[in-house]
């Protein structure tokens, strides 16, 4: 007959000030027990009084975790025989060992993944640290009536928004959405047209399954923005780099390079990184050619709330007739970026092919956080957020470029656009910006390489975000990343 398991010698102590409760404790010292053949198959474990009287424990407690165990197959219990275990000893691994993790080529991988892994990665998103590329000012944000609306639709939440949304997003958002792009942006649509996703970066995943097969080039500018590079290449189509000049992408160049190209990645209003606008004459220029070629114009307006030398700029979307342009846009920068809300104007002919291929993805993006911003637009809030964060970012662009004239000069040029919250500052060629950058980093600042949103070699740079540091916090940040670029 099958010993009994002598318990003091498999299960430590446990801990009753641990979040986890002690029926679970007990659970997971067995189970492990088991799986480690400290505990073999037939062993019969003791009565539940003598497991609690030997572990100072609750009869319940020993019950709970014994009951658990026998759910999950790792004991069985008959009449008579008392509770044994029931897996084989065969299929657990050597006493005191856990089995290995495959080595990664042995583990089938599809060619998508295995592009994705190689690919490289985008640099550091999301920092808090001073000089981040694309983080707001969350130190202005106004949580207070965020919450405050947040709460109100959570307190009485209808039956129908707990239970489903409409794949394209809530149409009270879409609407609010519409209306602002038209009066802000100047683009031409309706709600019907707009798709809410989860940020731009799937706005432009959905933009590229639904577009584009493998093998095919898109267009995209360099230096760009590196995740659409890694999102290109992971879905096997090409990223085809066309050099920016001062006044932004050059479609008549971009045509020359890639004559075979039927989409095209672009930031008219405020290229990324450069800040270049793209004149009227080029706008026009590519919206021509998508109508020629039967291509698409894929305009990422990333940033172009805030602009400081007059109104924001219109939209190339609004000037295209023919309605072969994707509008892509998003809130992380104008709200917070964890907010994950975005979206897309589709022409009214893409709509279904981009709804299919949502649904598949995600099935409809959260519904909460799409009522409170609905609420926050309707509201007024966004609109006055707005113009506050245009006086907050134009005073830090102010106090950056007066620190880098100040401590940067003879080792770099910083240049601004007019939009947006980041600079470039240029440095010298024989300089590697990304060393830069990574001590940098060590120091407490995040910029980023401008070498690291590069298609081809160009001269070094550092993008210096300004949107999160506080104007008195950068002459001193600008001070330490000139020891650095000097060091």
């Amino acid at each position: 007959m099958p010993r009994t398991a002598t318990l003091p010698l498999v299960l430590p102590s446990l801990d009753p000030s641990l979040p986890e409760a002690l029926h679970r404790q007990l659970y997971r010292h067995l189970r492990d027990a088991i799986l480690e053949k400290r505990l073999t198959a037939g062993s019969r474990l003791p009565s539940s009084r003598a497991l609690a009287g030997q572990l100072g424990l609750s009869r319940n407690t020993v019950i709970a975790a014994v009951q658990q165990l026998q759910d999950e197959g790792y004991v069985e219990s008959r009449h008579g025989s008392g509770t044994r275990i029931a897996v084989p000893t065969a299929l657990l691994a050597p006493s005191g060992q856990n089995h290995p993790p495959p080595a990664r080529q042995n583990r089938p991988l599809s060619r998508q993944a295995q592009r994705l892994i190689g690919l490289e990665k985008p640099g550091l998103r999301g920092s808090p640290l001073p000089l981040a590329v694309g983080m707001p000012a969350l130190d202005a944000f106004p949580a207070r009536d965020w919450s405050r609306l947040l709460a109100r639709r959570w307190r009485r939440p209808a039956p129908g928004l707990m239970s489903d949304t409409a794949a394209a997003g809530f149409p009270a958002l879409r609407q609010a959405i519409a209306e602002h792009l038209g009066g802000a942006r100047g683009l031409r649509c309706t709600a019907d047209q707009i798709i809410i996703v989860a940020g731009a970066q799937q706005g432009l995943d959905l933009t590229t399954r639904t577009l584009l097969n493998p093998g095919d080039p898109a267009m995209v500018e360099d230096p760009g923005y590196t995740g659409l590079k890694a999102l290109l290449e992971g879905y096997g189509a090409i990223a085809a780099p066309v050099p920016v000049d001062e006044l932004g992408f050059n479609p008549v160049l971009a045509e020359r390079l890639w004559p075979d190209a039927r989409l095209a990645v672009i930031t008219p209003s405020h290229q990324f990184p450069s800040g270049a606008t793209m004149p009227a004459e080029r706008r026009l220029a590519l919206i021509d050619w998508a109508a020629r070629v039967g291509g698409w114009i894929v305009e990422d307006d990333y940033d172009s709330d805030f602009r400081y030398g007059g109104r924001p700029l219109a939209a190339l979307q609004g000037l295209d007739r023919g309605q072969r342009t994707i509008y892509c846009g998003s809130f992380s920068k104008s709200m917070f970026p964890a907010l994950r809300l975005g979206w897309l104007v589709v022409p009214p002919d893409l709509l279904d092919a981009f709804l299919a291929v949502r649904r598949l993805a995600d099935m409809a993006p959260s519904v909460l956080p799409q009522l409170a911003m609905a609420d926050f637009m309707a509201e007024g809030l966004y609109t006055a957020h707005l113009r506050r964060m245009r006086q907050l970012y134009e005073e830090r662009r102010e106090a950056l470029l007066t620190a880098a004239k100040h401590h940067l000069a003879g080792i770099a040029t910083v240049t601004a656009g007019e939009a947006g919250t980041h600079a470039i500052a240029w440095l010298p060629p024989h300089l590697n910006d990304r060393a830069i950058a990574a001590k940098a980093l060590a120091h407490g600042l995040a910029p980023a390489s401008l070498s690291q949103n590069r298609y081809r070699p160009g001269p070094p740079g550092l993008i210096l975000g300004y949107g999160n540091t506080p104007a008195e916090k950068i002459d001193g940040a600008i001070r330490i990343l000139r020891q650095i670029i000097a060091g």
